[in-house]
């Protein structure tokens, strides 16, 4: 804990002495005066000895290999009851795990959120202390596409955001909310917004955290039907599929941590036009040498044979990495068996 308030103080402390180097639209001052340089190369900004290196240029490669996934409910204090299951802290093991990417929840549309953007020194402290360690953190948000401006100024709130250079590595669009507006004005909503951010963002990757298509195809036709692959696809550079096998039963067949992934990839790329889209699967939920979760009996974990057959699924397809959704409900076993999979395959 006390690590924790330490990195939140140095985020906080940085922010302070660089005020222009962080963007968000949810504060309004007007940041304090700095020296533009030119030379050397990489360097955008000093103040007195403080010397603010340049945003490096964002590329595919964070997505590549071992991932893991936090939410809200795991970090951000609104959400967590003020007890987070997972601090900046906990980035440590998660890169002694072989973890090489941490997939962050970063604004939510909710009263608990109210400027869009999680607390922003707590971000900060998450960029800090991942570069520290070699990691990237890419930021994800949930539209709900109710207000397509809302929607578009929070994913714009998440790619600007900026601290001493350091941004996130990509922003993920988590495509799943289906309530509100009937199947065909929900999906043009989400044809619109991809547009718009594609267009707001050209040097963002961003990538589609998508319902698995064997869910909306096979389980459950009126999940969202006529979902618009084809016509988001020229927006996304990466697609992550949220295949949780562990909500389906042994006795539908995709009970299975290879057989539900390797069908929805299959499908996801026949949907799309691209036999070679990029894919980074998201499995789960969790992992545990068990059955269920205890705290929440509804969220069945999965188990080391499925995560392996998971990551098998991974190789056979031809993604360029996996996560298992979320770090929080991976046990100890499951983590250790993961870094093992991944350092190997």
């Amino acid at each position: 804990m006390r690590r924790d308030w330490i990195l939140a103080g140095l985020a906080m402390a940085l922010f302070l002495g660089i005020g222009g180097a962080y963007v968000a639209r949810s504060r309004q001052e007007t940041p304090p005066p700095y020296t533009a340089l030119s030379e050397p190369v990489g360097v955008v900004a000093q103040i007195g000895s403080l010397v603010v290196p340049a945003a490096e240029a964002r590329t595919l490669t964070p997505y590549e290999g071992y991932g893991t996934w936090v939410d809200v409910f795991d970090f951000s204090p609104p959400y967590s009851g003020g007890n987070p299951s997972v601090t900046p802290g906990d980035l440590a093991a998660m890169a002694s795990a072989g973890v090489g990417t941490v997939y962050l929840q970063a604004a939510r549309l909710d009263d608990r959120s109210p400027s869009g953007l999680e607390d922003p020194w707590l971000l900060a402290a998450f960029l800090v202390e991942a570069e520290s360690l070699g990691m990237d953190v890419v930021a994800w948000y949930l539209p709900k596409f109710e207000d397509e401006i809302t929607d578009r100024d929070r994913i714009a709130q998440v790619a600007e955001f900026e601290v001493l250079g350091r941004r996130f590595a990509g922003v993920g669009v988590d495509i799943e909310w289906t309530r509100g507006a009937d199947d065909e004005t929900r999906s043009q909503r989400l044809v619109e917004l991809s547009a718009q951010i594609d267009a707001d963002h050209p040097d963002t990757p961003l990538s589609a955290i998508v319902l698995p298509p064997v869910l909306i195809e096979v389980v459950n036709e009126d999940f969202w039907p006529g979902f618009p692959w084809a016509a988001i696809a020229p927006f996304y550079d990466v697609w992550q599929p949220m295949s949780y096998w562990s909500f389906r039963s042994d006795a539908s067949g995709y009970g299975d941590g290879y057989t539900y992934n390797e069908e929805s990839i299959r499908r996801l790329r026949a949907n799309l036009g691209e036999p070679d889209a990029i894919v980074h699967a998201i499995g789960g939920i969790g992992g545990i040498d068990g059955i269920d979760d205890p705290a929440n009996p509804a969220e069945p974990l999965a188990t080391i044979e499925e995560l392996e057959r998971f990551v098998d699924s991974l190789a056979d397809t031809g993604s360029i990495g996996g996560s298992i959704y979320d770090w929080a409900t991976l046990d100890g076993a499951a983590r250790t068996r993961l870094a093992e999979l991944f350092a190997t395959g």
